[in-house]
């Protein structure tokens, strides 16, 4: 396939805003709108280049369709092109987002947003399913991706183990294991040292600078777990929530049904699914605030969730991408950086189980012992109207195979007719 002469920087920029605007449907419906935007109709970047840089975003933490959209920016218009593609692929869902959270802090306990949002935590669970099965399929390779699936997920449910720990298991074991000779790699350019060190600044400013002023504060407490995140959030959004649920727990920003109700107005919004850390920011820190300094302190959360979790992207492009490409070429790094991938499918499970007890049952206990933890529900608590709406969102993902916003809108539909006559 023949390319195209290089657009102007306007032309791009607005194919980058229409990007931004109809990105609904996940990281493959993003990304597929990506190749028909630059690929199919304007061939702006050959088949094989996109594939290419695809393969590179996967292994980067974060979220790889705006990784994409970054690296399609930046190799149109260098650093100036890079930021234009990734900001105005999170801009328009971001804008959504803190306005579905502000919403949602005024309205959440309405009435009628109790049925309905029930309607939309059963589409979730049915769609972190879905998610589970495409991924362990592209993820999980041989023996050992399965041990590193299997150990993570009973690492996560039944011990008091960190996330980012496991990934870090993973990746060393993956590291041992992956012996064997070079592989001849392509010809790549020395990392950008100085736009390294202007994107990490960047990055870690606005924390530094919370951390300097309200060291014990919400806010810096976010800032930290939302940087760290940035670092090993392989898997997607799905894996990303297992640590953040943990943290939301610890630090008391969250509770568990709030989690699932977030992750469901992110599915309605364009833009990546991990924009449901906006949520947690906003709604996490409005809860923790003084009533006077509710709002401000809401919308600094938000904010702060975003720039921890989409700056770190843009380090990962610009400065990081020659060296990742080397080490997709070296045995023992892509051995480690496939177990870490297979590990975040265990990650993902866990976070299905998780969600899928919150939802279906009303009362559940934590038990310990000593290293060794279980949430167990109690089954005399099921909620069968949550079970049967389950069931309907997981005929739909995959025996109707309906598109995300059209499950969306169906179950929530659903949760407002069972509230209707009582049952929701």
């Amino acid at each position: 396939m023949t390319t195209q002469a290089s657009p102007s920087f306007r032309e791009a920029f607005w194919v980058w805003l229409k990007v931004g605007c109809l990105g609904f449907g996940g990281p493959a419906g993003q990304i597929a709108l990506l190749h028909r935007e630059v690929v199919e109709k304007r061939a702006w970047i050959d088949a094989a280049r996109f594939a290419h840089a695809l393969s590179f975003c996967m292994l980067l933490p974060g979220p790889e369709a705006q990784q994409l959209a970054t690296w399609l920016g930046w190799r149109l218009h260098g650093v100036r092109g890079g930021i234009a593609a990734g900001l105005l692929f999170v801009l328009p869902g971001l804008l959504v987002m803190l306005g579905l959270s502000a919403l949602y802090v005024v309205h959440g306990r309405s009435a009628w947003a109790g049925p309905a949002l029930l309607g939309l935590k059963a589409a979730v669970v049915a769609l972190v399913l879905q998610a589970l099965i495409r991924m362990g399929g592209r993820a999980i390779k041989g023996v050992a991706g399965w041990w590193a699936a299997g150990l993570a997920f009973a690492a996560l449910t039944f011990t008091v183990l960190p996330f980012p720990l496991i990934i870090l298991a993973a990746g060393a074991v993956g590291w041992a294991l992956g012996g064997g000779a070079v592989v001849p790699a392509e010809t790549v350019q020395r990392p950008a040292w100085r736009t390294a060190l202007v994107c990490l600044a960047v990055w870690l400013a606005p924390v530094l600078l919370v951390l300097a002023f309200a060291p014990g504060s919400t806010l810096a407490r976010m800032g930290g777990v939302f940087s760290v995140l940035a670092v090993v959030s392989f898997g997607g959004a799905y894996a990303a929530l297992a640590y953040v649920g943990q943290a939301a727990g610890a630090f008391g920003w969250l509770a568990p049904g709030q989690m699932l109700d977030g992750l469901g107005l992110a599915e309605t919004t364009p833009g990546p699914l991990v924009l449901v850390l906006v949520f947690v920011g906003f709604v996490g820190a409005y809860q923790n605030a003084p009533a006077e300094w509710a709002w401000i302190a809401g919308l600094a959360g938000g904010l702060m969730a975003a720039w921890t979790t989409f700056a770190p992207s843009f380090l990962w492009i610009f400065a990081g991408g020659p060296f990742f490409e080397r080490l997709r070429s070296r045995p023992r790094p892509a051995r480690a950086l496939a177990l870490v991938s297979a590990a975040a499918v265990g990650v993902i499970a866990n976070l299905a189980v998780w969600f899928a007890v919150h939802l279906l049952f009303r009362v559940g206990s934590v038990r310990a012992w000593g290293p060794l933890r279980a949430e167990l529900p109690d089954l005399a608590s099921v909620n069968l109207s949550a079970v049967g709406l389950v069931a309907l969102a997981c005929g739909l993902v995959f025996a109707v195979r309906a598109p995300i916003l059209a499950v969306v809108g169906a179950m929530i539909a659903a949760g407002l007719a069972l509230g209707a006559v009582g049952l929701a």
